[in-house]
């Protein structure tokens, strides 16, 4: 009997046996719904699992925090999802805004790090600085300060999908600030300037917005933040600041054409980290994760996470999946 056959053959369904045998089951409505003509509902349903009663989102939905306690990264993560599937409105975001409110800090942004009660479970592990979606969000980080990582993409989705609602006034005036501040900065770090990408991808001034980006992008260069040749990039040296082996690359930063991020790169500069992009599958189908988590499980539930978002952004830029 010939088994070859029955052995995936194309990246998408080489992705889908993965997503399959190892994603949460939001993620798994997630590729559904994005790659199979899956429904909307499913995945709604799967992310309301995470809904806590204080109308934020808990539970380790971003997998490197772990328990059940709503955190502002856990909101941004939930507004990727709803922005995927056309659903980032109404009721949902006006409960998620109530949220927002009630953990704002004075300065009208959200807190890196926004206490759990005592004794409530807390990942430990590597450190901070190396942890992508929560690299500020260590025990040491001020709960009264607001936080370009924490409110940048927040303030960006909500803005991105004609969400209007008090907490926004002032936490758009907060990421304004912060994004020029970054562009001053002597060495900024991979997560702030995606941060200030996400930002700039829905703030609703974009001659503001495309202009901020530009004089970003310039600085990203020139200090090397984004590694432009992906094959060497092991075998050079992090940028000022930045943990072991952390490098942020092309498709990272400018996931889709329509990018703010876009035009920091030539047009070779993106084929290149495409092609990387597209060659990183692994052999059980997903792709790998390329930054520290603070749990054994958060490794293996980011994966698929990381499997989708690659699959989405090598089909916005026209790649046969």
């Amino acid at each position: 009997m010939d088994r070859s056959a029955a052995v995936p053959s194309s990246p998408l369904a080489r992705a889908e046996q993965f997503v399959w045998l190892t994603a949460r089951v939001l993620e798994q409505r997630r590729f559904a719904y994005h790659f199979l003509g899956g429904g909307a509902d499913p995945v709604e349903t799967a992310l309301t699992a995470y809904l806590g009663e204080d109308g934020g989102y808990g539970h380790a939905l971003e997998p490197d925090l772990r328990g059940p306690h709503s955190r502002p990264q856990h909101a941004a993560h939930a507004l990727r999802v709803l922005d995927g599937i056309g659903r980032c409105g109404g009721r949902r975001a006006e409960g998620l805004c109530r949220y927002l409110t009630e953990i704002t800090t004075p300065d009208g942004a959200l807190p890196a790090h926004h206490p759990a009660p005592p004794g409530a479970p807390m990942a430990s592990g590597g450190p901070a600085a190396s942890a992508g979606p929560a690299a500020s969000a260590g025990p040491a980080a001020d709960d009264r300060a607001g936080d370009l990582l924490t409110t940048g993409p927040v303030v960006g989705l909500l803005h991105r999908n004609d969400v209007w609602h008090a907490w926004l006034f002032r936490a758009t005036d907060f990421c304004w600030a912060a994004v020029a501040a970054l562009e001053e900065r002597a060495a900024p770090r991979a997560e702030e300037v995606l941060a200030a990408v996400a930002f700039l991808d829905g703030a609703p001034d974009r001659p503001r917005a495309l202009a901020a980006a530009e004089r970003l992008g310039r600085r990203v260069r020139k200090q090397g933040l984004v590694a432009l040749d992906p094959e060497a990039a092991q075998d050079t040296p992090p940028p000022q600041g930045h943990p072991p082996g952390r490098r942020i690359f092309v498709p990272e930063v400018a996931p889709t054409p329509g990018s703010p991020a876009r035009a920091w790169f030539t047009d070779a500069e993106v084929e290149r980290s495409l092609d990387f992009l597209a060659d990183s599958q692994c052999e059980d189908g997903g792709w790998p994760l390329r930054r520290s988590t603070r749990a054994p499980g958060a490794a293996l539930e980011s994966r698929p996470i990381v499997t989708i978002e690659a699959l989405l952004t090598l089909r916005a830029y026209g790649r046969a999946l």
